[in-house]
């Protein structure tokens, strides 16, 4: 055995500190003190952090990520401190639930918690996305900002180019844990292993069921149960329509916070609310806030002090004990994000437009939308009628879809003129005889893709994109859209419910039979959010529509107007507001919504629907303002040609601003 030979040499004794530790003399070599330094940090615990303390003392924020790069700092959104503290290890609370308005810092709070659990606390985490798709780009974005800006986390997770680093774009493996990122959209992803610590990001966003295996916020906790009192979940959304809000379902099941602030002139203790906030009308830089104690006015200069003075209290008692339900609103974004003139901008912009109040009342209130779906009178909707040119496509009209419902006996098929705004006219109801089993049914309906509609300014227009619904016959519903070419035929498959993140998805191969043969790639079939484009049509009808005189003096139909021709009938009339949308309980005693049918033939409202989901399709509800100028400047020149969508062409040109590589042939145009 080695046995030293001094024991005092100076440049090896340990320190002050290991002074009354004895080693038997086996540290007299060099390094000895730098050794017994490192080992004894590494017996030394941890600091005991909640994870707000954690993120002010390590959270770096990227330029990649972040308006305001840097170190994170708490104190900014002071609203935030208790909501991740709840989230920390030594809180009892299991359930998290935070229904906000956009952009107050949840995603933040989120990563810092993510952050938290890979330094502090490890443990396989699952964080869920809508999609799989948001799920890599919010990867790119903001967990690898995180872990690059953060030298804890950087020498906890091994860069993506070494090799065996357990580091890809949807995983994340560290010391004692692994952090799975997913999309609601996959069962496989939410399935995939359990888990301590879930974070479920934009809930309201996800579809009704992960590839059909039931919903995804229940596929996703069941990870979490083997842990039990354990388990941290972090349920986080920007609520979207009542009675279908995951989020709101939630909040309400719990014991509903509320941030209250004091005034600075009483010190009353209140949460902001939208109706307090008062200003000059026309001028949206005189918006201040008046208390409730005192009513006098606050200006925002003192937003950033009441928000130091603030608290969370709760107004319900909790269905579960741990869980914690919290809700707040754009009011509260700090000074320097989203001001209170700037809110005000968006409400006064937002009048005429029921799209734009319910994106304002959920992305800035951070509430619900209360859909009203009481089917129009058809009789109104009679006297509504519209007189112009039978078969001609009025001079707003700019691209024409069609809508195809296959039934039995007959296809009917509605023609939708469609102009900017969503503005629509209907130029035709076509009804085929015969099934999709009567062979010159399909060439009766081919036929209607050659054929075009006159355009009052001279032009002529063609079905842009025709949506067939697939629901009876599908195979026969394939093969007739294969043989026409996918550029302007469009199956769709109609899913109840409200799709949250888009009300058309896809389109996905289907798998098809021709003849008893399998074909190697099927159809593409696009899933359509039917209730999505219902409840927009039955608030499109409910618009209020300007007065003889005021158009005389030049007003405009508002945005979304259905205009409906002299020669409809009374029967189609009865189709289009055939279904009504009511309130239904689950066997779980939750409130959802449902359309029910208040007469059996509801074709014309069908083929509304898929009519506008073609216009979806097109790309009409994502065009910018150059697109739509482009289609009127065409409609508006000499008719000389006209291209297979119907837009005017120029002898041996291509339509004005596209080039002949945006053509799809015969029938695609360059929608």
């Amino acid at each position: 055995m080695y046995a030293p030979t001094s024991t005092n040499s100076p440049r090896s004794g340990p320190t002050s500190d290991e002074s009354s530790v004895d080693f038997g003399g086996l540290t007299d070599f060099d390094g000895a003190g730098e050794i017994l330094r490192a080992w004894g940090n590494g017996l030394r615990p941890d600091p005991d952090l909640t994870v707000s303390e954690w993120a002010d003392r390590h959270r770096m924020l990227s330029g990649r990520a972040s308006a305001e790069p840097g170190r994170y700092r708490t104190v900014r959104t002071p609203y935030m401190r208790e909501i991740m503290d709840r989230l920390s290890p030594g809180d009892p609370t299991q359930r998290v639930v935070f229904m906000k308005a956009a952009q107050v810092g949840a995603t933040e709070a989120g990563n810092n918690w993510i952050g938290f659990a890979i330094h502090q606390a490890p443990g396989p985490m699952l964080a869920v996305q809508p999609t799989v798709e948001l799920a890599k780009r919010n990867s790119r974005q903001r967990i690898d900002p995180l872990i690059d800006e953060s030298p804890e986390l950087r020498e906890r997770v091994k860069p993506a180019r070494s090799r065996d680093a357990g580091n890809t774009m949807l995983s994340k493996e560290f010391a004692g844990g692994i952090l799975i990122m997913t999309g609601a959209n996959s069962a496989v992803g939410l399935r995939s292993t359990p888990a301590r610590y879930i974070f479920l990001d934009e809930v309201d966003a996800y579809p009704a069921s992960a590839d059909e295996e039931g919903d995804p916020v229940t596929l996703a906790e069941a990870r979490s149960l083997t842990f039990a009192h354990r388990r941290k979940v972090f349920l986080v959304s920007t609520p979207t329509i009542r009675g279908l809000s995951r989020i709101e379902r939630e909040y309400e099941a719990s014991d509903q916070r509320r941030f209250f602030v004091p005034c600075p002139h009483c010190g009353a203790m209140q949460w902001l609310k939208f109706d307090r906030l008062r200003w000059q009308k026309g001028r949206p830089e005189t918006a201040e806030y008046h208390c409730e104690g005192c009513d006098q006015p606050i200006g925002e200069h003192h937003k950033t002090a009441m928000l130091e003075g603030g608290e969370w209290r709760a107004n319900a008692v909790a269905a579960d004990p741990t869980t914690v339900g919290y809700h707040l609103s754009a009011l509260y974004s700090p000074i320097g994000w989203l001001s209170w003139e700037r809110i005000v901008r968006a409400w006064d912009a937002a009048q005429g437009s029921d799209e734009a109040i319910k994106a304002f009342r959920n992305t800035i209130l951070g509430e619900t939308w209360v859909e009203t779906g009481e089917a129009p009178d058809w009789q109104r909707l009679y006297d509504r009628r519209e007189r112009w040119t039978s078969g001609t496509v009025p001079a707003g009209g700019l691209f024409l879809t069609a809508g195809a419902d296959v039934q039995k006996d007959r296809i009917e098929v509605d023609v939708w003129a469609w102009g900017r705004g969503l503005e629509s006219w209907l130029v035709d109801h076509v009804v085929i005889e015969g099934g999709p089993d009567r062979h010159d049914a399909w060439s009766e309906l081919t036929a209607l893709l050659d054929r075009s509609w006159p355009h009052e300014r001279g032009a002529h227009l063609r079905i842009a994109r025709l949506a067939i619904d697939t629901g009876y016959e599908a195979p026969a519903v394939y093969s007739w859209s294969r043989a026409q070419g996918f550029g302007q035929v469009s199956p769709v498959k109609g899913v109840e419910g409200f799709n949250r993140s888009s009300p058309v998805s896809g389109p996905t191969f289907v798998d098809a039979t021709e003849g008893g043969k399998r074909l190697r790639r099927g159809a593409r079939l696009w899933t359509v959010a039917v209730s999505t484009f219902k409840a927009e049509t039955y608030r499109f009808l409910r618009l209020a529509r300007p007065t003889d005189e005021e158009m005389a003096e030049g007003a405009a139909f508002p945005p979304g107007s259905v205009h409906l021709p002299h020669w409809v009938e009374n029967e189609w009339l009865k189709q289009f507001v055939a279904e009504q949308l009511v309130t239904v309980r689950t066997k779980r005693g939750f409130a959802r919504l449902e359309w029910q049918k208040l007469r059996e033939r509801n074709e014309a409202l069908d083929c509304r629907v898929y009519a506008r989901a073609a216009a979806w399709i097109a790309g009409a509800d994502r065009w910018p303002d150059e697109k739509w100028r482009d289609l009127e400047d065409q409609l508006g020149a000499a008719p000389t040609d006209t291209d297979p969508a119907g837009q005017i062409n120029r002898p041996g040109q291509a339509p004005q601003g596209k080039r002949r590589s945006d053509w799809l042939g015969r029938r695609g145009g360059w929608f």
